[in-house]
């Protein structure tokens, strides 16, 4: 099945340039600091805390940094606290937003979010106010390499999750929360994924003209530096002529 050109930018990833890689790894052992502080310390009784180890060594993340993150989780060091917090937002063209947040001020982190939504002519939304756009799903992604697209769909459907699309390289695997893990465990024995998690997929998609797409790119950059930002969901489909920006 093909897919949306959403799938180009549902999930806007970093790019691993020196100049941006400390940021990343900041993002990283913070959701692994979180993660051993709600979970335990050990990943094989502690999944969030595992998939996060994951996406830190797809990233080269150290093991030393790995490792004084999940102690600085369980309190075995000392460390800076973090919350989790989602924010909400309209971006230009209305488009919606919901990013998933770690930081260590809340009052801090909501304001630099109300400033860059609104330096972007959008605007920060109170909770719930875009939420019911979204559904939570497992969200699973293959390299298109890995195998043929009916052979692919097969071992999909086998596995018992709901869809498949294709976009570019890669195959993008939806499932419902509650099958996730039975579904990653199926699939993982014959491919490797680039990414597995629970994600926000929208229920509808919002096609924007270049002009407010670049505004749109604009506002995700900036979200993006922001190192209390740690994913970004949204409804928007880029035109052709921007995919690949």
């Amino acid at each position: 099945m093909s897919g949306h050109s959403h799938w180009a930018t549902i999930k806007h990833k970093k790019g691993t340039a020196d100049a941006r890689r400390g940021k990343l790894w900041s993002k990283l052992c913070r959701a692994i600091q979180i993660a051993a502080k709600d979970g335990g310390g050990n990943p094989d009784m502690n999944l969030k805390l595992a998939n996060a180890i994951l996406d830190a060594r797809a990233e080269s993340v150290p093991n030393d940094n790995i490792t004084r993150s999940i102690k600085r989780g369980t309190g075995e060091l000392e460390g800076i606290s973090y919350e989790q917090v989602t924010y909400e937002g309209y971006g230009p063209g209305g488009v919606a937003f919901m990013i998933d947040a770690l930081t260590d001020n809340k009052n801090r982190s909501a304001a630099e979010m109300r400033k860059m939504f609104e330096n972007s002519n959008g605007n920060l939304a109170g909770a719930g106010a875009v939420a019911f756009m979204f559904q939570r799903k497992g969200l699973i992604v293959i390299p298109v390499a890995a195998a043929g697209e009916d052979q692919m769909m097969n071992d999909v459907l086998e596995a018992g999750a709901e869809n498949m699309e294709t976009a570019g390289e890669n195959y993008f695997i939806t499932c419902a929360v509650p099958d996730f893990e039975n579904v990653k465990k199926a699939l993982g024995k014959k491919y490797k994924f680039v990414s597995s998690e629970i994600a926000m997929i929208p229920k509808d998609f919002v096609k924007v003209d270049e002009e407010t797409g670049r505004k749109i790119l604009n506002l995700m950059e900036n979200l993006d530096d922001s190192e209390d930002v740690q994913k970004i969901y949204h409804n928007f489909i880029l035109p052709e002529a921007l995919l690949g920006k």
